[in-house]
């Protein structure tokens, strides 16, 4: 994803991802949130924070884990990575055989502790615990209801609105979650804890990625498979859209809380967001990646000296693109992989430079040579327009644009950070106009179709692949009320 110095004043804290949003420098999409939940393992809190590592790409500015050891809950968050946040003692204090863990990148709620996840509660049946990733588009709705009702709420943040409609339930946990998720519209991937229960859902549309794997006799559940393979566990399926799994005494009950939709899942989760380790729905993401490549030269052909990719996601792409064409794939630009959390604010000479404090180019790489420059997606279009001349400036004579996914024109209202559409250049722009905006020799985006088949194709029974691709097409899988009462993001 190429990254973007933003403009001065909106840097409001120390580091440059401290907050939310549009505070962040960089032009990116943002990364969503990661879940990590364990059943039935001694070690359960060690397993969560190795697990939670895995995944610290889907969010860096908290982490928290709450473990259950039949009667009580004992928990840790904090703002931050997940090595910042827990050392060996607080591992040790965290005693239990279930927990659910969490690393969060808030957009839409603050960023502040009292959001970092797991969120706790107090409950009539004793202690509860939510982990979420994604967002509840109805929550401003659900919210204001639960509020005139009596409910007082602690956190901005969406996860907070389930709990409350399964404390107002007169019914038992189990059956107060089904009601609750019910009400829901959104992408949503829960894990929701009690003092001897662990139940794991779904949103209908199966728009957030949730996988199950087993570890000897314990169960595992992850937003991506890499954390699998970490902690060594295999991966059994993913949790299908609309289904309730419960975890208890007597084992494993699969059940549904609603029927499902139509299947959705975020394909920005293959162009971006999921670790190229992963594997989603049996497609392992690396090899997708390459795929999408090899399908934007088939496309969109252009005669160069070498093929280069803006790392870290888009490496997999250009890869594909450079064995379909033969022309030569080459680190033409390099990530500066230590900027992170500790990236203070640096001085207006240095901001002006912007992207240079993450990539750099390779000059004798690129220097007298027609480039093909891979990339991910374009957002508002000045990222891109940087990296263009980063490569100018290091000799390249020719720099071709090509992007692994449609021209990006909607807001995303299941969890990632999207701007107002307005802000988002393919929604404004034709092809020809965004090439010149970024001064580029040539541009072309993947066509939806090309997308679809590089990821998996289409089959009878699935609409676009069993993809959202409403930040493409327009398409939203869930009903939106564009009137201002739906809440864009993630505040998971």
């Amino acid at each position: 994803m190429s990254h973007e110095l933003m403009p001065e004043g909106l840097w409001t804290g120390d580091y440059y991802n401290e907050g939310t949003g549009q505070s962040d420098i960089f032009d990116t999409l943002k990364e969503e949130c990661g879940v990590f939940g364990v059943f039935g393992h001694p070690d359960a809190a060690s397993l969560s924070y190795y697990g939670l590592h895995a995944l610290q790409h889907r969010g860096e500015e908290s982490a928290g884990i709450c473990v259950a050891d039949g009667e009580n809950f004992n928990y840790h968050r904090g703002m931050g990575l997940v090595k910042e946040v827990f050392d060996k003692d607080k591992l040790e204090s965290l005693k239990g055989g279930m927990s659910i863990g969490h690393v969060r990148y808030s957009t839409s709620g603050d960023s502040r502790l009292t959001n970092a996840q797991p969120l706790v509660f107090k409950y009539r049946e004793g202690n509860l615990a939510i982990a979420t990733n994604g967002n509840i588009v109805n929550e401003p709705k659900l919210r204001r209801e639960l509020e005139m009702e009596g409910s007082i709420f602690q956190t901005t943040s969406d996860t907070e609105v389930i709990a409350h409609l399964i404390a107002r339930s007169p019914k038992d946990f189990v059956e107060a979650a089904k009601d609750a998720l019910k009400r829901l519209v959104g992408g949503f991937a829960f894990l929701l804890m009690t003092n001897d229960k662990l139940l794991v859902a779904s949103d209908p549309n199966g728009l957030r990625p949730l996988t199950m794997g087993r570890l000897g006799d314990a169960y595992i559940f992850t937003s991506e498979t890499c954390a699998l393979e970490v902690i060594g566990a295999e991966a059994i399926r993913d949790v299908a859209p609309g289904e309730l799994l419960i975890l208890d005494r007597n084992g494993l009950r699969e059940e549904r809380y609603t029927e499902a939709g139509r299947k959705a899942l975020c394909a920005m989760e293959y162009i971006y967001f999921s670790r190229p380790d992963s594997d989603l729905n049996g497609s392992n993401l690396h090899s997708a990646r390459k795929r999408m490549g090899s399908k934007m030269a088939l496309e969109s052909f252009v005669d160069a000296d070498v093929v280069t990719g803006v790392p870290d996601s888009s490496i997999s792409a250009a890869i594909g693109y450079a064995e379909q064409t033969g022309i030569p794939y080459e680190l033409g630009l390099i990530k500066n992989k230590y900027t992170g959390r500790t990236f203070i604010q640096p001085s207006q000479e240095l901001r002006e430079q912007g992207v240079k404090m993450k990539l750099s180019a390779v000059r004798r790489v690129v220097e007298g040579k027609r480039v093909v420059m891979i990339d991910d997606s374009i957002v508002r279009g000045t990222t891109s327009r940087r990296i263009v001349n980063l490569l100018r400036e290091a000799g390249a004579t020719e720099v071709h644009v090509r992007i692994t996914s449609p021209p990006f024109k909607n807001p995303c209202f299941y969890g990632i950070d999207t701007p107002d559409r307005r802000e988002l250049i393919a929604s404004e722009k034709s092809v020809e106009e965004i090439c010149r905006e970024i001064n580029a020799d040539s541009l072309s985006f993947l066509s939806p179709d090309g997308l679809i088949s590089a990821i998996g194709g289409y089959d009878e029974h699935s609409h676009k692949g069993g993809l959202c691709m409403a930040c493409f097409d327009n398409d939203y899988p869930t009903q939106i009320d564009f009137n201002g009462e739906e809440k864009m993001g993630c505040s998971c």
